[in-house]
């Protein structure tokens, strides 16, 4: 490692000397211009002429001499020197926004930045794609010296990707310095050892990072858009300069589509499992139009974890694999065993999203902001501290996570289990789902067995647009789903309703979630022998048990749900998910049409362990 950095320090060094950059063999243009592929937002780049950037919630005035102000969040300044918002601009399309392109880009020549971020090859990567995608934009018609001092500072940062690929990390983010070091290699071919890299070391990095069946191992829908969306682009600089794409680059893009359609609900848009947003539906089809040819959906991803059960209108998607493993799980959630669950292009339960801020993307990170179980509080996996631009990755999770499938006559049935609660509570539980009747039918049999009685809640998100009341006797809550009614039912536990958040794109929007509640001696089932419940009043403030979360106080506004011991004022914003109230008592279960397969005998009387089953259903009305 020593030697490697002292290697990687003397190319860096090279690199960067002037005296290289301004040698003759620099060309006067590109040799092979390659235009960026995807479209910008005009308003964006409205914004950009008027001097203003936004991202991942932050806006703030840019501008010649502001390139290292202290005050930018380091998220933003990465966004910022990597120059992908010159798209925005393009989309603009006037004199204006040309000009500002060119007076931006001419003053971060003048004045590069100085700080650590020059180790950062992904932003390199992205600055140096980014100006050759725009060249003809801002560069094109502009003076013969600008257009010298930009090819002499391109040629110097692909000797600098050069110098730091293969990058030391390996999530999705090192594919954007490959695409930078190509990008290189395709404008400037005299420079042959730019080429020679990237193909050296590409094959090895996509085998780090794309499974057998096509999943992305940072198991996140959005990041396996990113990613293709990097490896589209590689594949169009390369045919641009007519070069042959290397094997493992098609076959990674061939494996990585199918994937990316399976983790879209009926909406288009993607599911939110490990820190995804749900996007742009215009966007993922670009992606995948440029990506493949081909419109196969993933009908298995058992490298990746997910599972997708369709069933006439009705899609249900399951996290059923262990989480990303460290290196790759920074932004990775304690969502194990977590479902979606949509109708048509409705969604009906959904998880709570990510955030924009660091408090609002660590809350929302938490088992609570998860259609699960949430036992004793606690999330299934440990998040670790990380700061306001470096998120934490997972310390404890859990070891083992199991899933079977079966299918008879068009219903399907899956049995899961992970043993995350067992380090701290000695628990492990197993959740058994069917999904049938032309997808008018959803059950789920939840099952703790432990060392002793818990406490638990089951958490089913609900999104905006999905109405929510009691039936006329109180037995059953009633969802509005696109104009049709759905009832749900359960036994085994104290039903409610409360309040609850969503943030698909960042932005937290008040909803609701169905939640039923687990406390020893309150009547629940044990043994597999179902206890009394009744109503729980939707909305009510008194009693409230949320999944308790570390991390301070939450944004402004956010519910003040009952968070158990050490909440109130301390609470993070995951209170809003984990439910700001919930009632007295539950919600009295009706018959089932079709029977769960046959749950297992109990542990052996010995008298150490106990098993405590709840039991569900979301069913269509008319079905």
């Amino acid at each position: 490692m020593v030697l490697r950095r002292w290697s990687q320090d003397a190319r860096l060094s090279l690199a960067r000397l002037p005296s290289l950059a301004g040698l003759g063999r620099v060309p006067p243009a590109p040799v092979h211009a390659v235009r960026d592929l995807w479209p910008g937002d005009p308003l964006a780049g409205s914004q950009l002429v008027k001097g203003m950037l936004s991202f991942a919630g932050v806006t703030r005035r840019i501008g010649p001499g502001r390139w290292e102000d202290g005050s930018y969040p380091e998220r933003f300044r990465s966004y910022l020197h990597g120059f992908a918002w010159l798209r925005d601009l393009r989309a603009v399309g006037t004199d204006a926004a040309r000009l500002q392109a060119r007076t931006l880009v001419n003053d971060w020549l003048a004045h590069p930045p100085t700080d650590p971020m020059v180790r950062d090859c992904a932003v390199t990567g992205t600055r140096l794609a980014s100006w050759l995608g725009h060249y003809d934009f801002f560069a094109a018609s502009a003076d013969d010296a600008f257009r010298q001092r930009l090819m002499q500072r391109l040629l110097a940062e692909g000797r600098t990707l050069a110098a730091l690929v293969p990058p030391e990390s390996h999530d999705w983010r090192a594919l954007a310095a490959f695409k930078g070091l190509l990008a290189a290699a395709i404008a400037m071919p005299e420079h042959s050892g730019f080429l020679a890299r990237f193909l050296r070391y590409i094959d090895g990095e996509l085998s780090r990072q794309v499974a057998q069946d096509g999943c992305h191992v940072q198991r996140s829908p959005e990041i396996q858009l990113l990613a293709l969306r990097e490896l589209a682009e590689m594949r169009a600089m390369l045919q641009a300069a007519q070069i042959g794409v290397p094997d493992s680059l098609a076959l990674a893009l061939d494996r990585m589509s199918p994937v990316l359609r399976a983790l879209r609900h009926g909406d288009g848009r993607l599911a939110l499992f490990n820190g995804s947003h749900a996007g742009s539906v215009a966007m993922i089809e670009m992606v995948l139009s440029q990506s493949t040819r081909t419109r196969v959906v993933a009908g298995a991803m058992p490298d990746g974890g997910f599972i997708r059960l369709q069933v006439g209108r009705s899609l249900l998607l399951v996290d059923a694999g262990l989480p990303p493993a460290p290196g790759f799980d920074g932004e990775a959630h304690a969502g194990t065993l977590s479902f979606e669950f949509s109708v048509a292009r409705q969604r009906v339960i959904v998880n709570c999203g990510t955030g924009e801020t660091p408090e609002w993307r660590r809350a929302l990170r938490e088992s609570a902001a998860h259609s699960l179980l949430v036992l004793e509080e606690s999330s299934s996996s440990d998040i670790g501290p990380g700061t306001a631009d470096s998120p934490g990755g997972i310390r404890r999770r859990p070891a083992h996570v199991t899933a079977e499938q079966m299918a008879q006559d068009g219903a399907h049935w899956l049995d899961l289990s992970h043993d995350g609660y067992h380090a701290p509570f000695g628990a492990s539980w197993r959740r058994r789902l069917y999904l049938g009747d032309g997808g008018a039918d959803l059950r789920g049999e939840e099952i703790v067995e432990g060392e002793r009685l818990q406490s638990f809640v089951l958490r089913f998100h609900l999104h905006p647009q999905v109405g929510v009341e009691w039936d006329a006797d109180g037995q059953m809550v009633v969802l509005d789903v696109g104009g049709q009614p759905w009832r749900f039912r359960a036994d085994g536990g104290e039903v409610g309703v409360e309040e609850s958040v969503y943030c698909p794109e960042g932005t937290p929007e008040w909803t609701r979630q169905i939640v039923v509640r687990v406390r020893p001696g309150d009547g629940a089932a044990e043994d597999g022998v179902s206890g009394e419940s009744g109503r729980a009043d939707a909305g009510r403030g008194d009693a409230g048990q949320g999944a308790a979360v570390q991390g301070g106080a939450g944004p402004e506004g956010a519910p003040g749900g009952a968070m158990g011991d050490g909440a109130g004022k301390d609470a993070a914003p995951a209170s809003a998910a984990a439910g700001g109230a919930s009632g007295d008592a539950g919600l009295a279960t009706q018959g089932a049409r079709t029977a769960l397969p046959p749950a297992p005998p109990p542990a052996p009387a010995s008298g150490e362990r106990t098993r405590q089953v709840v039991r569900w259903a979301l069913g269509r009305a008319d079905a």
